[in-house]
């Protein structure tokens, strides 16, 4: 099953280079950077990510903003808690093609049992999706 990632323990990807969680692996996604609500990252986008008329399949950019959502909403978040989604809800500007894809990720709001969080993806300069987000936040 591999190891579970609790609450703020998810920042050590980023700050201790402690291995990311398998959906990151899967997804080809990097977190670079996770800091008081703020997340960054690369996504790499190959062929296995399209779909049938050659462009990338909604579910994965949706997929991506979510990794991205977590890390940014786990930088705000005391060791005894975690989260969960709620909803996620995805507009998609334009198509993602093979290469790198940009995602940003902010959380805009946190209260002491929800937050609502937004994520940008960027490909050549070009905003390709908004994302955004409600997870409740679970304590021990």
């Amino acid at each position: 099953m591999g190891n579970l990632f609790k609450g703020a323990d998810l920042l050590e990807v980023v700050t201790l280079g402690k291995k990311p969680p398998n959906c990151d692996i899967t997804l080809q996604i990097e977190a670079t950077y996770a800091s008081d609500g703020v997340a960054r990252g690369v996504w790499k986008v190959d062929e296995k990510f399209l779909n049938g008329i050659g462009v990338t399949m909604g579910g994965f950019v949706a997929s991506a903003a979510d990794i991205m959502m977590a890390y940014a909403v786990s930088s705000k978040l005391n060791p005894n808690q975690s989260f969960a989604s709620i909803d996620l809800h995805t507009t998609f500007h334009r198509p993602v093609l093979p290469g790198e894809v940009t995602i940003e990720a902010t959380v805009e709001r946190m209260g002491k049992k929800s937050a609502y969080i937004v994520a940008e993806l960027f490909q050549n300069n070009k905003k390709v999706s908004s994302v955004v987000s409600s997870v409740m936040i679970l304590s021990d």
